[in-house]
């Protein structure tokens, strides 16, 4: 069930409706929630919820066992089990074809014939997402950083549907005490979810569908009949297309929670304005970097080893970050892109400090010119990200060295001022756009819904007929 739809409207309807009603009653709550939860997952695939069902005993299961155990090598061995069970299912459903191919592939380069079965695993909607929670939580019981939730809270935990399908990938600690202590319902910011649900569908419906249909598409689905400014601009289209569908996602889903009285974290904070890949990373879905940092990288030995073990370790942790949103080689490529990028910086760095090097001198056109080449990094990360295999990818960027000659007529005027526009509105202040929420919020009802019309009518009136599905959905 897509957010931008009819049903969705019908059922978010209901669910509000459930939320309010049975907001004083902390079971019955619950257990609304719950159901309607399952509907909504079921609705793109019943058997799916079998699967969600399997993921929360488990971590039910492991959460309980770590802290019944009387030994820490028991404990570790609970968390250890419990966290092979959770990957086994998500490895099954989203790793099993990509490996078997490949294993497959080298077994009959060496002669040997089939290793292993050639089965067609369909990948369900979702599982990496609720995945990494179930694992967060049993890594955090172990860690003696959560106790362990009641069966029907971590069920809900797990499946709490605005969140349930592309994050944001919630902790434990930031959504369990929400679920056992209800909010006030007159003291959730009402205008503020609303203007963040029109926000998202505006970024989503009418600018992601515009870049995607106008230039992304045509180029990386035939790039050898475009010209190279027609790659770039499709590169950087790319760039705005999948910030505009996922953060217009996570925009949604934050004001949907809020309008139910639950508060998601951030996850974007103008990942364009970045200077470097680190600081991109920072910004750029929040909670996937901070939950790759927590539970991989630092447990991996972070940046308190060696030079070559923090490289070792940066790398490991963005090609595993890249294999989690896909399994295929442009996916593991990009991660890799993006570790090689890090690592390098985080040498530079470090080479400066050992050599006793002044700091270089801070200006506007450092900053810009920083903030110009990171850009250009990740538009090229972006490029394997978004094409169907290593060959398209190149593809696209042989076209930027061969193409000059060929003519653009895909690069428009309104492409160029959506593209660069979208990529400037980041450096829009945060606290104005706060300051202008506050303003919006403080208006009379008559004023808010007058505005809020006029962007829904701005929505159906530029988006296409119909809505694609969001990027972070296959993941």
């Amino acid at each position: 069930m897509l957010f931008p739809t009819f049903d969705f409207a019908i059922f978010f309807a209901v669910a509000f409706t459930a939320n309010w009603l049975l907001n004083p009653y902390p079971a019955p709550w619950k257990l609304s929630m719950l159901a309607l939860s399952y509907v909504f997952y079921g609705w793109v695939g019943w058997g799916y919820c079998l699967l969600l069902l399997s993921t929360t005993a488990i971590a039910l299961v492991g959460g309980n066992a770590v802290v019944r155990s009387t030994t820490e090598k028991r404990r570790r061995l609970a968390m250890a089990l419990s966290c092979a069970g959770l990957l086994g299912l998500l490895g099954w459903f989203k790793y099993y074809g990509f490996v078997s191919v490949n294993l497959d592939n080298l077994t009959h380069v060496l002669g040997l014939g089939r290793a292993v079965p050639l089965l067609q695993v369909a990948l369900p909607i979702a599982i990496s997402f609720y995945t990494f929670m179930a694992l967060s939580y049993v890594i955090d019981i172990y860690r003696r950083h959560l106790s362990p939730a009641r069966p029907l809270d971590l069920a809900l935990y797990l499946s709490f549907f605005p969140h349930l399908l592309a994050g944001p990938i919630v902790r434990g600690n930031e959504l369990l005490p929400q679920l056992r202590h209800r909010c006030d319902p007159t003291a959730v910011d009402y205008s503020r979810a609303l203007w963040l649900i029109l926000a998202g569908l505006f970024k989503k419906v009418v600018i992601s569908s515009y870049v995607s249909s106008a230039i992304v598409v045509p180029v990386f689905t035939a790039p050898a009949q475009h010209s190279a400014l027609e790659s770039i601009f499709a590169a950087w289209g790319y760039a705005v297309q999948i910030y505009c569908d996922f953060s217009g996602y996570t925009d949604i889903a934050i004001g949907l929670a809020l309008l139910l009285g639950i508060r998601f974290p951030v996850n974007f904070d103008a990942p364009y304005t970045a200077r470097t890949l680190q600081d991109f990373w920072r910004r750029w879905h929040i909670t996937l970097s901070r939950w790759l940092r927590d539970y991989l990288y630092i447990p991996l030995g972070g940046s308190s080893g060696s030079e070559a073990r923090t490289v070792r370790n940066i790398m490991l942790t963005m090609v595993l970050g890249g294999l989690w949103h896909g399994a295929a080689w442009t996916f593991v490529f990009w991660g890799a892109l993006h570790g090689v990028g890090q690592g390098v910086g985080h040498l530079r760095r470090r080479r400066r400090v050992r050599r006793g090097l002044a700091a270089v001198a801070e200006g506007p056109v450092r900053i810009w010119m920083q903030r110009f080449w990171t850009f250009q990094f990740v538009c090229l990360g972006w490029v394997f990200f978004n094409a169907t295999g290593l060959s398209d990818a190149f593809g696209v960027l042989g076209r930027v060295a061969s193409g000059w000659e060929r003519p653009s007529p895909l690069v428009t005027p309104l492409l160029v001022l959506v593209v660069i526009g979208t990529v400037v509105s980041q450096l829009v202040p945060p606290d104005a756009v706060e300051r202008l929420q506050a303003t919006f919020s403080r208006q009379r009802s008559a004023v808010q819904v007058g505005v809020l019309a006029l962007i829904l009518l701005g929505i159906t009136t530029f988006g296409p007929a119909g809505v694609a599905p969001f990027i972070y959905y296959r993941f």
